[in-house]
C-alpha cells in the first residue's frame, strides 16, 4: 500500500512508519518538525515538511495519491490543555478537519489515527472496555473524542472508513535500536525516570504513595510503542480489507505501578534513582488498566514487547547513547 504518515518523525508516528516500511508499504512522511526530529527519518520513506494547519500543504502532499492516511499529529500534553484550550482547539481539531477535508478532495479515504484512554475520563471500573462511558477529565481527551465523533460523521456522508485506536500508556523504543531521536518534551513516567538514570534530571516526584494499591502507587497498564506499530498495521489491513471503521483500545490489561518502574529501572539501569514523595494530583485515579479483548479477537493483535523489562531496556539503550 502507498501510506501518508502525518507526523511519521515523531515517537510513535517514527515507530509505526518503521512497522509500515519492516511490511513493504510504500511510505511518506508528513511532519512539519516541531516536535517530530529529522533522525527518526528513514531512507526507505519519503519526506515532506508541512503543517498539517496550512490546507495547501496537505493538498500537496495528497496529489501524490495514496490509499491510506495515518494521523500522529495531535498535541498531547494533558496538563496543557486545561491551560491552552486555544492551542489544542486549532491543532487537534481544526488540523484533523484539514487532513479529513484534504482527503476527500483528493479522494482518500482510509484514515487511522491516535485516539486515548483520555477520552473514558476517570474509570467507573476497570479494565475499561469501549462500551465504557466516555467523560473526558481534561481538554486533550475531549479534543480526541470530537475527533472520533467528527470521523464518525466523514464515515456517514463521505464513505471513509476510519480506524480510532485509543492507546493507554505507550512506552518503550525499537527493541532492534532503528529510532534515532528521542522523544521531545515528555513529561511521562518512564523518560523521567530515565533521565535521573542518565543523571540529566536529579530526581523523580511520586504523586502519592497511598492509593488502594499493594505498594501504595497509582497503577497504569503501559504498552511497548512497537506493540502499538504493529495495532496500527493490524488495523489498517482490517479496514481495507473489511471496508468497515473500527473503535478499540490498545493496552495489555495488565497493571504496573510506579514504585514496579522505578525499582525495575534500579535494576536494570544500575543506577541509583533518587525519589521524592509528592501529594496525589487531581484526576489520577489509583488504577487504570484496559480491556484489549476487541483487538484480540478482531485483529488477532497480541503484545510482543510490553514486559516491564523489555519497557525499561529499550527505554534505557535510546537514553543510554
Amino acid at each position: 500500500m502507498k501510506v501518508l504518515v502525518i507526523g511519521g518523525a515523531g515517537y510513535i508516528g517514527s515507530h509505526v512508519t518503521r512497522e509500515l516500511l519492516d511490511n513493504g508499504h510504500d511510505v511518506t512522511v508528513f511532519d512539519n518538525l516541531s516536535t517530530g526530529t529529522k533522525e527518526n527519518l528513514f531512507s526507505e520513506s519519503n519526506f515532506i515538511q508541512g503543517d498539517i494547519l496550512n490546507y495547501s500543504d496537505l493538498i500537496d502532499a495528497m496529489k501524490n495519491g495514496f490509499d491510506a492516511v495515518l494521523h500522529f499529529a495531535a498535541f498531547k500534553a494533558a496538563g496543557e490543555s486545561m491551560i491552552k484550550p486555544e492551542k489544542y482547539s486549532t491543532n487537534n481539531i481544526s488540523g484533523t478537519i484539514n487532513i479529513l477535508n484534504a482527503m476527500s478532495e483528493s479522494g482518500i479515504k482510509n484514515i487511522i489515527f491516535s485516539s486515548s484512554a483520555a477520552v473514558y475520563g476517570e474509570p467507573e471500573y476497570v479494565p475499561i472496555d469501549e462500551k465504557h462511558p466516555k467523560n473526558p477529565e481534561n481538554y486533550y481527551g475531549f479534543t480526541k473524542l470530537e475527533i472520533e465523533r467528527i470521523s464518525g460523521w466523514y464515515e456517514k456522508l463521505k464513505g471513509f472508513r476510519f480506524a480510532a485506536l485509543r492507546y493507554f500508556n505507550a512506552a518503550g523504543y525499537d527493541t532492534r535500536g532503528r529510532i534515532g531521536g528521542l522523544e521531545k518534551g515528555t513529561a511521562n513516567l518512564l523518560p523521567l525516570v530515565m533521565e535521573v538514570a542518565a543523571g540529566t534530571r536529579p530526581e523523580i516526584t511520586v504523586f502519592g504513595d497511598d492509593y488502594p494499591t499493594p505498594d501504595g502507587t497509582c497503577i497504569r497498564d503501559y504498552i511497548h510503542v512497537s506493540d502499538l506499530a504493529n495495532g496500527h498495521l493490524l488495523a489498517l489491513n482490517y479496514i481495507i480489507k473489511n471496508d468497515k471503521s473500527l473503535t478499540l483500545n490498545l493496552g495489555t490489561g495488565n497493571g504496573t505501578s510506579v514504585k514496579e518502574i522505578i525499582d525495575t529501572a534500579k535494576r536494570i539501569t544500575g543506577k541509583e534513582i533518587k525519589t521524592v514523595i509528592g501529594p496525589r494530583r487531581d484526576g489520577d485515579p489509583a488504577k487504570l488498566t484496559a480491556s484489549a479483548n476487541m483487538a484480540y479477537e478482531i485483529l488477532g493483535w497480541i503484545p510482543k514487547y510490553s514486559d516491564i523489562d523489555t519497557l525499561i531496556e529499550s527505554t534505557w539503550a535510546m537514553y543510554n547513547k
